[in-house]
């Protein structure tokens, strides 16, 4: 090896050969991301179409759905119609049936002849005022000369 193959030079030659080698790989990597983006597209267009069709299937079991709701809903006011209507002709009868079978009591009387259940006296509650005395106001003082001679 020489010592000028060593040096570098600041400005590489610009050769047409590498310049063409350049624009070919550079084609080749375009060419690449195209047909990268034609699949992609192409699966992205699928999706798309089965999503439209999963939604024009949505679309009809709603539209099946809400028909069978509304016929649903008539039933069901029907029935609570008639419903109301039953429960008036029966009522006379679970009132008869009620009356007829009353479970009547008598008011009871406590028996209190036995010395336990003896009714109690009433309890003599004499007001706080009356149990402890009359109450001395000191008026802030503690000063035991203050306070009135028992």
């Amino acid at each position: 090896m020489s010592f000028s193959s060593l040096i570098s030079r600041t400005k590489p030659k610009h050769r047409a050969v590498d310049a063409v080698a350049n624009l070919r790989d550079e084609n080749r990597r375009l060419l690449t991301q195209l047909f990268g983006a034609r699949d992609h597209i192409a699966v992205q267009e699928q999706q798309l179409t089965d999503v439209r069709a999963k939604r024009a299937e949505a679309e009809q079991v709603v539209v099946c759905l809400a028909a069978d709701l509304d016929e649903r809903t008539t039933e069901r006011d029907q029935a609570v119609a008639e419903v109301t209507a039953l429960r008036a002709q029966l009522a006379p009868f679970l009132a008869a049936e009620a009356n007829a079978n009353a479970v009547t009591v008598p008011a009871s009387v406590r028996d209190t002849t036995a010395f336990e259940d003896q009714a109690t006296a009433p309890i003599n509650v004499r007001p706080l005022w009356e149990a402890i005395g009359p109450v001395v106001r000191t008026e802030g003082s503690t000063d035991p000369a203050h306070l009135p001679a028992a």
